[in-house]
């Protein structure tokens, strides 16, 4: 187990070397937005959409079709279909036209319904958008976290190893103590198992990060600083979290307008040419043509019409309902991050108050280590008091960084 952690912080620390190259934050997100199927699967269905309108617009035009119809009703011996009703055979072979006039006020509204489905997929597609943006963010600046505190974990252990063979020289010659000196070697290791640790986890986050950005590779580079800054909240008519309520409110009306469409008269103009004939006289003219027009008239259905009215009114009910919800939500969400990263902001300084004395303290006790004048109780004291109030800014940093990136979420 110890030759497994020795290879793979190795194998990590030979990863971050073997390249110069620095990633930035905005590279990962634009991997994520290039590899992402469910945003190709949104641009696809806004592409199907603009189709379904060809295809509206093509069923308005002429649809011509050709029809042939043949039967023959032989009578044997007196016995067989009665010939009045048949003519002993019939031949039909017929080209027909068929023109739907289109109502104006239908076709708007069915254009209408396709232009909000596609505002509602656009809409939808920029929100998964936002999410894969804050996913890939937040799981950036958890790895950048992960190598920050691999780097500063590296620079104490560096630190102790070079103490420790001052420590060793001065511990034989009787300046301190063997329980002593094994009671710093005991934190020496403790910081190498930090170092392994760190190295798995960052390991194993860089890999997720990959991961959700659709990149095939497992190697390990040095990330930059996150470049996560608070932007000004739009207002939320320029929100698509908000827009989502306005398309919706937007589609019930079109349904209403649907309904309208559905009821008013239908006009159909029809003309066919060809060859019907019973072979029974004169086959040779039997060549002919037909032409009319059809009209369908709503009078009653029972008050349908009122019914759906209805259901779409309870469905605005609900949008509405909704809505107002969520603006609650959001409201007090924005509030409460933005109270955290006050607080947080805060934290941050005044622990880094706390860290310069306690960094001088350890530098002051290491120059005494190595002349014998502190006791080793104390310098382990003073540096365990320095590792966490460096551990704790630089969680509180990553944090600041993680509120910024949820705030930034609502920005779009």
């Amino acid at each position: 187990m110890k030759n497994f952690f020795l290879l793979v912080t190795t194998v990590l620390q030979l990863s971050l070397l073997s390249s110069a190259q620095q990633q930035q934050l905005n590279y990962y997100i634009d991997q994520s937005l290039i590899n992402s199927p469910l945003l190709k699967d949104y641009h696809n269905q806004v592409q199907s959409i603009k189709m379904d309108s060809l295809l509206i617009r093509a069923g308005y035009k002429p649809q011509v079709n050709a029809n042939s119809n043949n039967s023959y009703a032989p009578v044997i011996k007196g016995f067989g279909y009665d010939y009045a009703v048949t003519n002993g055979a019939n031949f039909s072979t017929l080209i027909g036209v068929n023109q739907t006039i289109p109502n104006r006020k239908s076709l708007s509204a069915q254009f209408e319904n396709l232009q909000l489905q596609g505002l509602g997929i656009s809409n939808t597609s920029k929100i998964s958008e936002q999410d894969l943006k804050r996913t890939v963010a937040t799981q950036y600046i958890t790895t950048y976290g992960d190598q920050e505190q691999l780097e500063f974990a590296k620079q104490v252990r560096d630190l102790l190893t070079k103490e420790e063979v001052i420590l060793k020289k001065l511990t034989a010659g009787n300046v301190y103590r063997q329980v002593d000196y094994l009671a710093f070697l005991v934190t020496l290791q403790q910081q190498e198992f930090a170092v392994k640790q760190l190295s798995l986890e960052l390991m194993n986050n860089y890999a997720i990060l990959n991961y959700l950005c659709g990149i095939n590779d497992t190697s390990v580079l040095l990330l930059e600083t996150p470049a996560v800054e608070m932007v000004k909240l739009p207002g939320e008519a320029y929100s698509v979290f908000f827009k989502q309520f306005v398309i919706d409110s937007l589609k019930l009306l079109n349904n209403k307008a649907l309904i309208d469409a559905s009821y008013r008269p239908k006009f159909n103009l029809f003309a066919d040419a060809g060859f019907i004939s019973s072979f029974a006289y004169h086959a040779y003219k039997n060549f002919g043509t037909s032409f009319g027009v059809s009209a369908s008239v709503p009078i009653y259905d029972g008050r349908q019409k009122k019914m759906k009215y209805n259901k779409i009114a309870l469905e605005e009910k609900s949008r509405a309902g909704y809505q107002s919800f969520f603006t609650k939500q959001y409201q007090q969400q924005v509030a409460q991050l933005t109270q955290q990263l006050h607080a947080t902001e805060s934290l941050i300084s005044d622990i880094s108050n706390q860290l310069k004395f306690t960094e001088s303290l350890v530098t002051v006790n290491g120059k005494l280590l190595e002349t014998g004048e502190v006791k080793m109780a104390d310098y382990i004291l003073a540096l365990n008091t320095y590792l966490n109030a460096k551990n704790l800014v630089t969680q509180n940093r990553i944090s600041r960084l993680q509120i910024i990136n949820q705030l930034n979420y609502w920005n779009r």
